[in-house]
């Protein structure tokens, strides 16, 4: 599903810098940030607005200036409101390559034998600092930005263990693990099958559930109803596809699982506030 997947698996940046950074405003295809998991790990800062964010079955939201640690592997997504916000993504290992002294902090991080604090408001200065400069770094790309990016996140993984921000000792009860589990099984069914007439039959069988249950557990681990999620996502396709290709409304709809053109174009405004043909590129 482009860069829209739910289970994201691609490159990130290059070998020897694997970092990708994306600049998000309500112009960006992926505005509202899909659940979704990869094994790097991710941070996002919030410059204007706020943004609803879950990770795993936990849910907050970050105000503008506050900063979000992602862990490799857990499920999360943002709904933004009025807001621009920034992604870093980048795989932790990168970190055991240049440094065996670092390495011994680094595996307690990569090994989750510790879990950095997940929400870094104006009450850590520090750690905000250091991430800006990060960002900032990211954005702009001045010669000598990698040697910024690399030197500011040792000062950051330095601030969390000399500051101990972050929780050691902790274990995950064996149901919130297999709803963890089973949300992202469903997740991954209708990344492969979005395009399919699917029915609420289906989608409970994919997790081997009843309708009646599958709805009131998918309503509580996303907070929106399984058929919503999944119009959300063909949306998110058509989008994407409507900025990037000369294809007609029609193909594009058809393409994405409707099957009825007026209902597309409802759904559409329903999402974005606009019809598809406002947002078609030139």
């Amino acid at each position: 599903m482009h860069d829209l997947d739910h289970n994201e698996d691609r490159p990130r940046g290059t070998y020897d810098f694997p970092f990708e950074f994306h600049h998000v405003e309500n112009t960006h295809p992926s505005y509202v940030m899909s659940y979704h998991w990869h094994v790097e790990y991710e941070i996002i800062r919030i410059l204007k607005g706020t943004l609803a964010v879950t990770l795993d079955e936990k849910s907050f939201t970050a105000m503008s200036g506050d900063v979000i640690f992602v862990h490799s592997g857990i499920l999360h997504s943002g709904i933004p409101s009025d807001c621009v916000y920034q992604c870093l993504v980048f795989d932790g290992n990168v970190f055991l390559k240049h440094n065996s002294v670092c390495a011994g902090y680094m595996q307690k991080v990569i090994h989750q034998d510790i879990l950095i604090y997940h929400h870094f408001t104006e009450k850590y200065p520090e750690i905000q600092a250091v991430l800006d400069s990060i960002f900032d770094a990211m954005w702009k790309k001045a010669p000598g930005y990698e040697l910024i990016v690399l030197g500011q996140f040792y000062h950051f993984f330095g601030l969390v263990f000399s500051n101990h921000y972050y929780l050691d000792g902790i274990t995950k009860a064996r149901r919130d693990y297999k709803r963890i589990l089973q949300l992202k099984q469903v997740l991954e069914f209708i990344e492969h099958n979005y395009a399919a007439p699917l029915t609420l039959q289906q989608l409970s069988a994919s997790v081997s559930m009843s309708p009646k249950y599958f709805c009131r557990f998918f309503s509580e681990m996303t907070h929106q109803t399984p058929m919503d999620y999944l119009n959300h996502q063909r949306i998110e396709q058509a989008c994407y596809q409507l900025s990037t290709t000369d294809d007609s409304i029609t193909e594009i709809a058809y393409r994405n699982g409707f099957n009825d053109l007026s209902y597309f174009i409802r759904t559409f405004k329903k999402y974005k506030g606009i019809t598809p043909g406002k947002y078609k590129r030139a």
